[in-house]
């Protein structure tokens, strides 16, 4: 009788194409529950929250639109009010409670601990100093457009989030414009991303990209952005080259699932926040809600077998795979570890998944075992 030379390897396999995975669970307010109460958790309220930004100590920050102020949310979950008064609606500068807000849709927080409001009402874009004295940075009150241009001679059509990367840049995402703007430290507005006028959910470089109501953006450390694709219940990402690819969401599929990749889903993200350590925050604002999203650094399958050993039965080898629900995952077999073969794909279910994959008795095999992208 003829040995079978079967060997059985599992590797954990990062994402293809080297986009990180993230889950999205509840941070604070609860879904579902509209208001404006500072506390901890499913205990604060907000009333359509939109624009989310993180300091460098980890610190959010919330455009409370529909309550026109600015929140703050620790890391604790603590959630406080930090400028304007709720149900006041105006444009007026000034300080802390005084100052009163058009529809405060997006925040951004430089290094300097500055913060930065994209007024939509007002197309304007808004600087708050550390000692809390407001100014305006960019656009002209009460005029819309899309002109690129310096300072009050820039256009922007519905404003309603701004961020900032390390080197002092600023990014606006013009909802009404279905664009994302760079504002420059000496205050020149160009198109980064988009193409004004023009809607859709492709991805792509440039003023290829097309988005259905970009809401809100995020910068990371690496200068990459983060944008609330509202219309398309999504969450993009744009490469500091220009390059836009949907990280998280389906286009067009509206609910409020916890998930990995297009395996989450949203109800009108109005806001996204990237933190030091790379978790991502959204504004869920139709569920009432801010979700989290963790990077996996190593996707976690975890494996079993059904006797504690690998077991092969009629000429096949059988395991248990457990994951994130939701994903699939890709078997994949090799005769010398170089070169992978896909030879099954599978849905991973929340309550784990049995493989089976059938050995050949006259080589040595490998198999590994990895999330689709």
């Amino acid at each position: 009788m003829n040995a079978i030379h079967t060997f059985i390897l599992f590797v954990l396999a990062t994402a293809a194409f080297g986009q990180t995975q993230y889950a999205f669970t509840n941070f604070a307010g609860l879904p579902g529950g509209a208001g404006n109460v500072d506390g901890t958790g499913s205990a604060a309220r907000f009333r359509f929250p939109s624009g989310v930004a993180a300091d460098r100590a980890g610190n959010v920050y919330v455009a409370d639109k529909s309550n026109n102020t600015i929140r703050k949310i620790r890391l604790d979950g603590v959630v406080t009010t930090l400028a304007g008064s709720a149900g006041q609606i105006g444009s007026t500068d000034g300080t802390g409670s005084a100052a009163t807000f058009g529809g405060p849709w997006g925040v951004a927080v430089d290094g300097g601990g500055t913060v930065e409001v994209a007024d939509l009402n007002n197309h304007t874009i808004w600087k708050i100093t550390p000692a809390g004295e407001v100014t305006t940075l960019a656009g002209s009150s009460g005029q819309s457009g899309s002109a690129d241009g310096t300072g009050s001679a820039a256009l922007f059509h519905v404003p309603t989030a701004v961020a900032a990367d390390s080197t002092g840049n600023l990014y606006v995402a013009d909802s009404a414009n279905f664009t994302v703007r760079k504002l420059t430290p000496a205050g020149e507005v160009t198109t980064f991303a988009g193409s004004a006028g023009e809607r859709g959910g492709a991805d792509g470089t440039g003023s290829e990209a097309r988005f259905g109501r970009p809401t809100s953006v995020a910068v990371d450390g690496a200068g990459n952005l983060y944008v609330a694709d509202t219309d398309n219940s999504t969450i993009r990402k744009i490469t500091p080259d220009g390059a836009v690819a949907t990280l998280a969401g389906t286009a067009g599929r509206f609910g409020s699932a916890d998930g990995v990749g297009n395996a989450a889903q949203f109800a009108s993200p109005y806001g996204v926040a990237v933190d030091s350590a790379g978790n991502v925050y959204v504004s869920d604002s139709a569920n009432y809600r801010i979700t989290r999203g963790t990077p996996l650094a190593s996707l976690p399958l975890q494996f079993a077998t059904h006797t504690g050993s690998p077991r092969i039965l009629d000429g096949l080898f059988q395991m248990r795979v457990t994951g994130p629900s939701g994903s699939n995952v890709i078997v994949e077999a090799s005769a010398n570890l170089q070169g992978w073969m896909p030879i099954q794909t599978n849905a991973l279910p929340s309550s784990g998944l049995d493989l089976s994959v059938r050995v050949d008795k006259k080589q040595s095999q490998f198999f590994r075992v990895r999330l689709a992208p």
